[in-house]
């Protein structure tokens, strides 16, 4: 079992930023990817980021890509996410993710572990 809690999230204004945490503690050593997911309300949960155990490869949606940054710290067991130019359209609930599979998958079917999730909101 891996347990993974999220922290960081809050209210913040158009352009500013936030760094979101993710602690995992348990059978860390078989997250070999670490994945950040966001739902906003009435909507599917969708990818927003994925790193490898080795942080030498990441994955990040479209829409999010040139403004948020994934990264690990595997000694400490937490995963960051830096999102920079925070617009109206990232306000939702983030959560991270862990998946034992060697490949970053953007379903979030495939992940094993989720968090409790953080809330970001961002006004207009």
């Amino acid at each position: 079992q891996v347990q993974l809690v999220e922290s960081g999230g809050g209210l913040v204004q158009t352009g500013e930023s936030l760094r979101l945490s993710c602690a995992a503690s348990g059978r860390t050593f078989s997250s070999n990817v670490m994945g950040w997911f966001r739902q906003a309300p009435g909507k599917e949960r969708e990818f927003v980021a994925a790193i490898h155990r080795s942080s030498s490869s990441t994955r990040y949606a479209d829409s999010v890509k040139g403004r948020f940054t994934i990264s690990r710290d595997n000694f400490k067991n937490t995963v960051y996410l830096q999102m920079n130019s925070l617009k109206p359209e990232d306000t939702a609930v983030y959560y991270c993710a862990a998946d034992s599979r060697w490949a970053i998958s953007m379903s979030p079917s495939v992940y094993d572990y989720w968090g409790q999730g953080t809330q970001v909101t961002v006004s207009s």
